[in-house]
């Protein structure tokens, strides 16, 4: 048997799911559906299967959540592939391909999953896998179609032709996203169904028909790998060589072009969650239609969707909105108009706004930190450091700092000086002064620092030593 893996496609930004979801981090890293996050979502729903660990692949910016995610939940993955910049889907699973291939050989099943899907029926997903399974084995690239339950126009379609083994069939054609009149008989056919974007594909078949389909991918994906270093628990291949590649997705790369796909319809309650408006229709409402979260507080309100992070929602005769608060920002929208909230997000970077990019709290390898007040020569933050980790030994040319302890016990060092903090005591750190911050305790160490300086941005760094591999220099 075949040895069969995960790869989870982690290297999405999430726009669409502002304010929530930002570019630091985006919509796979949060518990937007239920309590675990998307990503460990993707990868649980794996476990009913035999695998091999999982692959991940996801950009650098985001290594850490990618490793403390995995952690979190006990997993250990076969490897986390750090793309050096965004080259779309088909250059991404290709690096997974080349690892596989060096790994498993050619016949090793890859399963690609974007990591950022909702899927309800994980065992009816399963089932569709194994018999994907026996398909790809024959020599195909399989592809996972959802049963239409509606018109749709934000979706693409795939054409089913002749059967094969199972409910597997041949793939006849991939179709644009239709307009609705188009949509409408494409579902009354009973010959279509969503492209959902997940694969199965045997890692060297789809080498060989990328290398014949899309050939400047290969290569640069080929040279990337070969030049590849690991770097702590991360796989980094070569920057120059990925970094030449064509961006291209599976569909276009590959999967139109193809002899040898097939595809297996699939009615498993799956979303993309490309939006708000996703998120009402695949969770329970109230008995008027509702979707709450956090502290809200409604009177006479209809098929909306709440979602409060930090302060009240009070809602009063409202029908068919979205209403997301977070502490910075909040979205108010029709909800047959969310999927417009790219605009927004494109509006704040032409501003240079950093609510399209950070939430006020800011993960970091070690832990958070989180802006509380911010002024022109002075800002607080709340700083929160994970048991047993350590901030990098650094110095700041522009600004002085004191730190306050309020939970836990830190170890604090200052040029020469190695000394404890206990919660309730304080120290000052002058400008200049090479200083790092550690807990060597057991619970979260949380203390309040209070910066002063002339400039106080978060790339006023030079790192000495850092425990994370990170720049000298910068955020």
């Amino acid at each position: 048997m075949s040895k069969l893996i995960p790869v989870v496609l982690s290297g999405g930004t999430g726009t669409r799911l502002w304010p929530v979801s930002r570019e630091g981090h985006p919509k796979q890293f949060l518990p937007l559906v239920n309590e675990s996050s998307m990503l460990q979502d993707t990868v649980a729903r794996t476990q009913g299967l035999d695998t091999a660990a999982p692959y991940l692949v996801g950009n650098d910016e985001h290594r850490f959540m990618l490793a403390e995610q995995m952690r979190a939940m006990g997993v250990r993955p076969g490897a986390i592939i750090l793309e050096p910049a965004g080259r779309n889907t088909a250059p991404a699973v290709a690096l997974a391909a080349f690892r596989a291939l060096a790994e498993f050989g050619p016949d090793a099943l890859m399963l690609v999953l974007p990591a950022d899907h909702a899927i309800v029926d994980t065992e009816v997903f399963c089932q569709a896998v194994r018999e994907a399974c026996e398909v790809a084995a024959d020599g195909y690239l399989m592809t996972f179609g959802i049963k239409p339950t509606q018109p749709e126009t934000g979706y693409g379609y795939i054409k089913t032709g002749a059967p094969l083994k199972g409910n597997a069939l041949v793939i006849e054609a991939f179709v644009e996203k239709p307009d609705l009149e188009r949509a409408k008989s494409y579902v009354d056919s009973g010959d279509y169904v969503w492209n959902s974007g997940m694969f199965l594909l045997p890692a060297g078949l789809y080498l060989s028909e990328l290398k014949s389909k899309a050939p400047a991918i290969y290569a640069a994906c080929e040279a990337a790998m070969s030049g590849a270093v690991m770097d702590l628990d991360f796989f980094r291949p070569d920057p120059a060589a990925f970094e030449s590649s064509p961006s291209d997705s599976i569909d276009y790369a590959v999967m139109e072009h193809t002899q040898l796909g097939a595809v297996v319809p699939l009615d498993c309650g799956w979303s993309d969650v490309g939006a708000w408006a996703a998120l009402w229709e695949i969770e329970q409402g109230d008995e008027r239609g509702n979707v709450l979260h956090g502290d809200v507080i409604l009177a006479d309100c209809d098929n909306s969707y709440f979602r409060s992070s930090e302060r009240l929602i009070a809602g009063l005769g409202l029908q068919d909105l979205v209403v997301v608060e977070t502490a910075d920002a909040i979205l108010v929208s029709h909800r047959d108009r969310v999927q417009d909230v790219k605009q927004i997000v494109a509006q704040l970077r032409l501003e240079g706004r950093s609510e399209a990019a950070l939430h006020q709290r800011v993960f970091r390898p070690w832990g958070s930190y989180e802006a509380l007040i911010m002024s022109e020569r002075f800002q607080v933050k709340r700083i929160v450091v994970n048991p047993g980790a350590k901030l990098s030994l650094q110095m700041h040319h522009h600004r002085a700092e004191h730190w306050i302890v309020v939970k836990g016990t830190a170890e604090v060092t200052c040029e020469d000086r190695v000394f404890m903090l206990a919660e309730d005591e304080s120290t000052y750190i002058p400008l200049g002064h090479k200083h790092r911050l550690a807990n060597p305790g057991k619970i979260p160490l949380e203390l309040i620092e209070v910066q002063s300086g002339t400039y106080l941005g978060e790339d006023d760094i030079v790192r000495f030593d850092d425990t994370y591999g990170r720049a000298p220099q910068g955020k």
